[in-house]
């Protein structure tokens, strides 16, 4: 079984940034595909298949008029075609990838999953189906809100203070992922004026200061790519700890190209990237020009060289700090959780008539590090009371009217004291009184 995600993955990410357009954001879509993996969940017997990509086409579901009852979501129907072309691989594939990453967790990137379920709404699905879960996905009954915002701390390590959803009376179900990293870069950037962003950029006017790559440490390169022809990339590797790392990839194209362009050429740019591979189409800077360019300058010089051909070549990168915080609502069909939230009730049991999913996130980067996190979060909703008829009484005390005063005595073993229940003071109200002006205001 093979973990290579990145095709159905970045398929998934392309949707998701589409859906939230050009505004700043950070965003998770490895988050949101983890949740919807661990919905394809499914008893199995045999091994899955290597992941690859799904042909289905996404169908017309409805989560209200789906069966409830079975032992695990079906493999088959309108719902799990849906889930298997968001995900764009099968689902037992899918729920696999989901377990292998989730089970090893990465030790730079915390993550986590959940599934609850309200109280006295089900058994929280068949024996066999809970057993596919990954291992490390905690079940349970159903938080409260501030039972959810703990866990939302807790596995994002503070980055996060709330979940993204409210626990309503009418939520029935919650499934919740949690990526979350922060981590020092294995060599510092370096101190720029920010004028070095260049001066076309409105950035160099706004700013004082930005970050310039180290003399070594990270890479950067000119990139000649099928899809937006050349673009700069920067690749910023964090320390490491037991062998794993993260590596950061900017990647910037002509200020004109569409944001979605640049995130798709980037997701392909980063294969590779773990392995400190130069990027696929990295030009020689002596095929370039000498001077000024839209995202680059180049410069010659005579130096000592120990290159073979007595030609070296040099990159730095000029970037600014930044730092983002973004929610994102997951209900458009091509994310799938509509989809997921119809295979989830079926394996629960849980007639659900509508469903809610979104994300949280947030992401820094600075001279000395990056961090970043988000929670995403699915609830299946049962529908409210059915329409009827309300009446409010309105109750005038208008005339002579009589008060009691009862004192309440509960001791903290339960036991009443003598006191309890006993009329302390009574009253026969005849004569009432103008509310005082200083009570008319709030406090």
């Amino acid at each position: 079984m093979t973990t290579d995600l990145h095709g159905p993955l970045s398929a998934y990410a392309a949707r998701l940034h589409a859906t939230v357009g050009d505004r700043h954001h950070v965003a998770s879509p490895l988050g949101a595909w983890l949740l919807l993996a661990v919905c394809a969940t499914e008893p199995a017997d045999t091994e899955p298949a290597d992941i690859e990509p799904a042909d289905t086409e996404p169908a017309e579901s409805n989560p209200a008029a789906e069966d409830a009852a079975g032992e695990g979501p079906s493999a088959d129907g309108p719902a799990a075609e849906d889930l298997a072309h968001a995900l764009g691989t099968d689902l037992a594939s899918a729920a696999e990838v989901a377990r292998v990453l989730l089970d090893a967790p990465h030790p730079l990137v915390r993550s986590a999953t959940a599934l609850w379920r309200r109280a006295g709404r089900g058994d929280g699905g068949s024996a066999a189906w809970r057993a596919a879960l990954p291992r490390t996905t905690d079940v349970g009954e159903l938080p409260d809100q501030a039972g959810l915002d703990a866990w939302a701390r807790e596995h994002t390590d503070g980055l996060i203070d709330t979940f993204p959803l409210k626990v309503s009376p009418n939520v029935v179900f919650a499934l919740a992922s949690a990526l979350a990293t922060r981590v020092s870069w294995a060599t510092p950037f370096d101190v720029a004026d920010a004028g070095a962003l260049g001066g076309g950029s409105p950035w160099a006017r706004g700013l004082r200061r930005a970050l310039r790559s180290p003399s070594h440490g990270h890479r950067c390169a000119i990139v000649s790519t099928e899809r937006l022809g050349d673009v700069i990339v920067h690749a910023a590797p964090a320390q490491t700890t037991d062998g794993a790392g993260l590596v950061v990839l900017s990647v910037a194209a002509d200020p004109q190209v569409p944001p979605s362009e640049v995130l798709a050429v980037a997701y392909d740019l980063s294969v590779g990237a773990a392995d400190g591979a130069q990027p696929a189409g990295a030009r020689s800077l002596f095929d370039l020009p000498l001077g000024d360019a839209p995202l680059w300058t180049v410069r010659e010089e005579r130096v000592r060289t120990r290159a073979r051909d007595g030609r070296e070549e040099r990159h730095n990168a000029v970037l600014p700090c930044w730092s983002a915080r973004s929610e994102h609502d997951l209900t458009a069909p091509a994310l799938g959780f509509k989809a997921a939230s119809t295979m989830l009730a079926k394996a629960l049991a849980q007639p659900i008539e509508s469903f809610d999913a979104r994300q949280v996130a947030m992401a820094r980067f600075g001279r000395y590090g990056f961090e970043a996190a988000a929670v995403t979060g699915m609830v299946g909703l049962v529908s409210l009371p059915p329409e009827g008829v309300a009446r409010t009484a309105e109750l005038r005390f208008g005339h002579p009217y009589a008060v009691v005063a009862v004192a309440t005595d509960t001791r903290a073993d339960g036991v009443t004291g003598p006191w309890h229940g006993v009329p302390v003071f009574s009253a026969w109200v005849t004569e009432p009184e103008e509310l005082p002006e200083a009570d008319a205001a709030d406090r």
